[in-house]
């Protein structure tokens, strides 16, 4: 994903002249033959975060369209407050683009892991969020977000699905149940192909999303109304819990129950290990997306 997101902001800069790219060191090198073709549109900050996303947010009052990259947490945890004001309070638009969200980069310690990202990035209006499943998504999501003037945050993931899906708005049944399915189960992003494999054998409804700003709540209501139960079990890679407010807003009107899975908000895992320990730890690997369906389905 990584690579396909330096390949296709470095190609529609070509066609593209008010795109400029704005890095605080990360990723420096994939920019490097851009920048020379390209004088004063890749714009190298040093370790200053908060000074990245200052700077997008004048570029983009002058008319530019400001790309900004780095890790999760510098790119959306700690320049928060430029978040908000220099682009929010400005209506100034920018594309952000994160890796090592969650724990992928879990060999380098809690300082590069952010799986509150999209849950803070929520709490700001007027945001698109892409948490795109395979690196043909990067390239839809971005190509979709460069030519507009709006805030726009793409995650990219260091896992991917096996096959890419197409790049809609919209809730994508991947595999229906029938009219007396246990529920519904939407698999965000990285998460569809082990929750495809984790459910099964479970009579239910897999639905998939690479957008989760905004999220489909109509598409939800339709789904749950086709199932047989208005249960609904959300798998997201980032802190659990963070589009359970987008669910219950969707199905307001129902009586329902809902489970989230995600990086549990009460605990921090001290390990280092691979980004698959850490989903194994989390109950996010298929065994434990397998588990926790059973359990809230087949009661």
């Amino acid at each position: 994903m990584r690579e396909t997101f330096g390949a296709v902001v470095s190609e529609e800069m070509e066609n593209d002249p008010r795109i400029a790219v704005v890095l605080a060191v990360i990723s420096g090198e994939m920019f490097h033959r851009a920048g020379a073709r390209h004088p004063g549109r890749v714009i190298d900050l040093g370790i200053r975060e908060q000074a990245m996303i200052g700077t997008a947010g004048g570029l983009a009052l002058t008319g530019l369209r400001p790309v900004v990259h780095s890790y999760a947490p510098f790119l959306v945890e700690r320049p928060f407050e430029q978040l908000k004001i220099s682009l929010g309070h400005q209506e100034a638009g920018a594309v952000l683009v994160s890796i090592g969200g969650s724990y992928d980069a879990s060999e380098e310690g809690r300082t590069h892991q952010a799986p509150e990202d999209v849950a803070v990035i929520d709490t700001l209006p007027g945001w698109t969020v892409h948490v795109p499943g395979h690196a043909d998504e990067v390239r839809a999501a971005l190509r979709d977000a460069l030519p507009g003037d709006d805030r726009v945050y793409i995650r990219l993931s260091g896992t991917a699905n096996r096959e890419p899906r197409p790049l809609t708005k919209d809730l994508a049944v991947v595999r229906p149940g029938s009219a007396r399915s246990a529920g519904v189960v939407v698999a965000v992003g990285p998460m569809l192909d082990r929750t495809l494999e984790a459910t099964a054998d479970l009579d239910v409804t897999v639905a998939y999303t690479a957008t989760v700003r905004p999220f489909d709540r109509a598409g939800l209501n339709t789904l749950v109304a086709a199932a047989g139960n208005a249960d609904v079990m959300l798998v997201e890679p980032y802190l659990k819990g963070t589009s359970a407010h987008e669910v219950s807003e969707a199905l307001a009107d129902r009586r329902h129950r809902q489970l989230s899975l995600g990086v549990p908000r009460n605990t921090e895992l001290r390990a280092y290990g691979t980004p698959a320990d850490h989903a194994r730890a989390h109950g996010l690997d298929t065994e434990g997306i397998a588990r926790a369906a059973r359990d809230f389905f087949l009661v």
